[in-house]
């Protein structure tokens, strides 16, 4: 499908252009997947309100905070401590951290490879992305929702949902993720090797975006 006839939206961030996009995906274990791309969206009302049928929360928020390119988890936090008190207070989450991936990251490959792989949380997962772009895969039944995730989002998925992530051969984002349970991220992995039959973040983002 063309830029054109998808219709995203894109603008120029640090870490390049994106676009919000879901795309919802027919999956059989025997088969490859079937992607429904008349169900094809980048209006996040419309994102939000077919995420939300799947129990996902999807809001756009205000990622507007000076940020340097290499800011650490520290200044992060600090320049979006407002909103992130406001979610411990509404949530009871008793850890708070930041994943922050650049294309010269040395363990981009080990990091991209777990993320990657088909997992649940017994914690539902929040993440708010203050910049870059990365893809979240959602395994609901039959059916698989990729949603292309961009500064300014924040996605709540519930606990036991089977997902998994990619972020690209390069990756380039910052994300601040929120946990109910101190110990922070902790993956159930499924062992299935779904992932590999769908197309990749890169593959994604040059077909789609």
């Amino acid at each position: 499908m063309d830029k054109e006839v998808i219709g995203a939206a894109t603008r120029t961030s640090g870490c390049g252009r994106h676009s919000h996009i879901l795309l919802a995906a027919l999956f059989y274990s025997w088969s490859v997947p079937y992607f429904r791309e008349e169900n094809t969206t980048t209006d996040p009302a419309i994102i939000a309100e077919r995420l939300g049928e799947i129990g996902v929360q999807y809001e756009r928020w205000q990622a507007n905070r000076p940020l340097a390119p290499d800011a650490v988890q520290d200044e992060v936090l600090s320049a979006y401590g407002e909103e992130i008190e406001r979610l411990n207070v509404e949530y009871g989450f008793k850890s708070v951290d930041v994943v922050s991936l650049s294309p010269d990251h040395p363990d981009k490959a080990t990091l991209r490879s777990k993320f990657q792989s088909e997992h649940t949380h017994d914690d539902f997962e929040v993440r708010f992305f203050v910049d870059g772009r990365g893809l979240f895969y959602l395994h609901i039944d039959s059916e698989v929702y990729l949603l292309l995730c961009e500064k300014g989002d924040l996605i709540s998925v519930p606990a036991n949902t089977t997902h998994w992530f990619d972020m690209g051969e390069n990756p380039c984002f910052k994300c601040i993720r929120f946990f109910t349970a101190p110990e922070g991220w902790i993956g159930n992995f499924t062992g299935s090797d779904i992932a590999s039959r769908f197309p990749d973040f890169d593959s994604y983002v040059a077909r789609y975006a």
